[in-house]
């Protein structure tokens, strides 16, 4: 459904207030703590000021890293350098979040274009700097921070840069690689969104953004469910070439990026920059593809039998049960599912997230433009993250909605490490996101009253947790093929179709017909664009969390303290040394299967309500 709304507007465009709908009072995200506007004073005053004090920055240590290591003053240029690096992450976190509320807005498009080129003409000022740092003798920069405390506080923020060190290229190289991604990879990026962005599908006569299209594929109607299926392949067919396109120009990018930096696999950037093994990633991914039998195959055909089908359709996948709830949740319903859940496990947690209610730092209603999905941004860490939601009132909406709250307890909690350490990599960002999802689930599991209540709960569970562990990984089985084979030349759309028919049947199994049209679906999926490969950080987190969980519910004191020390950690330790404290360890092979166990014994269970 597509809502009519009216939106409070700065002299930016900014959105502010709440929309008024079926679902209640939906708030509409307050972009104020950043800018107050497109064109405030204070907003143009930190842009104009960006490229000269990089500039700056560059005139005063370009060269001389290895003087201030000497005299002392290295710690002073690492703090200098972390604070340029927060207010350009000020200016871009705004610009982001105004053109994903309305990516078909020509004015805010500009605006954020220009941002970003503003920001290489910044950062080829800047690039420098960790370059030349990563050229420093290690020996004599340890010796210098074990005896400069304030050198000692950016230890992690070292120590992890220096990963990066055998895939730097020279100077000149790295500023062409920075400054040619404007006109290449950012371009194609930006192309995409505003391409997704500005569809429409055409379901019984109503034109429809992707948001509401994809919503439809969870009606209770199994006609509607087909329309909109029909629909999002035949507008997805029409502009087949345009992401075939996009795919092809991005796959070879990358390609040429990891030749010249040194990388073996397809992979191996994203591995470096979640700083994870790739033994680990292949062991998550070995584990998950053996379980697609006893779990994915499992599932639907139990699925089909209560559809009353042989065989689901691929618009079936995602159908509600017939003896499910088909209410709408409103929104203060939702709120309140998910800080009670939260306040359960610790008031703080609650706390923190109401914030996001309170201070408006949520967008939650669907508007024409608007980005599809889900997101929580951080920002910097003098600010707060702000989420935004394409909320219609499903009970998948409600997950999301603990989802990215988890991300913004973690942000919150994470941004204490300042600008440089704040960031957490992406196999454990999902964790904080994954376990705020357990907590509101187990929450309502346990106020189920009747053994129909209990089985919607446990199978739209199910369902969550096989498209965030089993589909992700089929996501990145897809992405390595593409990628791999697009090193050997140009794949037609038919080739990455076909790619993605063979994976999805591989995971989805017998039970799901995939149908006409079914092959173009790969096309919406933002992260091949955004990020490739970072699908798996979804598979890791849940698995990880579901042996997190386990922890929590057997022991008797401690567990809140420890998880928060791991949210404020941030990016300042390994995975390693984040789980040991659980006794947990992500390296052991048999680590994934204890996670994949928990979605095994819900699917045992579910067998059994069936028999009972």
């Amino acid at each position: 459904m597509v809502q009519a709304f009216a939106t409070a507007v700065h002299q930016s465009g900014s959105v502010t207030g709440a929309v008024r709908s079926e679902l209640g009072e939906l708030p509409e995200w307050n972009l104020d703590d950043l800018y107050p506007g497109m064109e405030s004073e204070a907003f143009r005053k930190d842009f104009d000021a960006c490229v000269p004090a990089a500039a700056k920055f560059e005139a005063a240590y370009k060269g001389k890293l290895g003087e201030a290591l000497e005299d002392g003053t290295l710690a002073r240029a690492v703090a200098d350098y972390e604070k340029l690096e927060e207010d350009l992450g000020r200016i871009i976190s705004f610009a982001g979040l105004m053109y994903a509320g309305d990516s078909s807005d020509p004015v805010r498009a500009k605006f954020y274009g220009d941002v970003q080129e503003m920001l290489t003409r910044a950062g080829s000022h800047l690039l420098f700097f960790s370059l030349e740092l990563n050229k420093l003798d290690a020996d004599t920069v340890d010796s210098a921070m074990n005896k400069d405390a304030a050198l000692a506080h950016y230890r992690p923020w070292i120590t992890d840069l220096r990963l990066d060190r055998p895939y730097q290229l020279d100077d000149k190289l790295e500023q062409l690689f920075l400054e040619k991604a404007a006109t290449g990879r950012s371009a194609f990026n930006r192309l995409f969104d505003e391409t997704m962005s500005s569809l429409r599908f055409e379901v019984n006569g109503e034109y429809l953004a992707i948001e509401p299209t994809l919503n439809l594929l969870q009606d209770k109607r199994g006609e509607t469910r087909k329309n909109a299926s029909d629909a999002l392949a035949k507008t997805f067919k029409d502009n087949l070439r345009l992401f075939t396109l996009i795919t092809n120009t991005l796959s070879k990018d990358k390609h040429i990026g990891d030749a010249w930096r040194g990388f073996d696999d397809v992979a191996d950037s994203r591995h470096l920059a979640n700083r994870v093994e790739r033994p680990v990633v292949d062991a998550l991914v070995s584990a998950v593809e053996d379980a697609f039998p006893r779990i994915a195959h499992r599932y639907y055909a139990m699925k089909a039998k209560w559809m009353g089908m042989e065989e689901l359709n691929h618009w079936d996948r995602n159908a509600p049960l017939p003896e499910g709830s088909s209410r709408t949740i409103r929104w203060d319903e939702a709120r309140k599912t998910v800080l009670d859940a939260y306040s359960g496990f610790a008031t703080e947690m609650a706390d923190i997230a109401e914030d996001f209610f309170e201070k408006n730092w949520i967008d939650a209603p669907v508007r024409p433009g608007k980005s599809p999905g889900a997101f929580a941004h951080p920002t910097v860490p003098s600010a707060h993250p702000y989420v935004l939601l394409n909320y219609q009132g499903k009970p998948r909406d409600v997950m999301t909605l603990a989802h990215e709250l988890g991300h913004g307890v973690h942000q919150v909690l994470a941004g204490n490490q300042g600008p440089l350490m704040a960031s957490t990599p992406l196999t454990l960002a999902e964790t904080a996101s994954v376990f705020g999802e357990m907590l509101t689930f187990r929450s309502l599991l346990d106020q189920t009253v009747t053994k129909e209540e209990r089985k919607a709960m446990l199978a739209a569970k199910v369902e969550d947790m096989i498209n965030t562990v089993v589909r992700q990984i089929a996501f990145y089985l897809f992405e390595r093929q593409v990628h791999m084979q697009r090193r050997e030349g140009e794949l037609t759309s038919e080739q990455i179709g076909e790619i993605w028919m063979d994976v999805q049947a591989r995971s989805l199994g017998p039970a799901v017909k995939l149908g006409d049209g079914y092959e173009t679906f790969w096309t919406y999926i933002p992260h091949f664009i955004h990020s490739p490969f970072y699908v798996y950080a979804y598979a890791f987190g849940d698995c990880l969390v579901n042996s997190l969980y386990a922890v929590y519910q057997n022991s008797e004191t401690g567990f809140q303290e420890k998880y928060f020390d791991m949210l404020r950690a941030g990016g300042t330790k390994h995975h390693s040394e984040l789980l040991a404290p659980f006794g947990l360890d992500a390296s052991d092979p048999s680590f994934w299967n204890k996670g994949l166990s928990v979605i095994d014994g819900m699917i045992d269970e579910l067998e059994q309500l069936e028999t009972a």
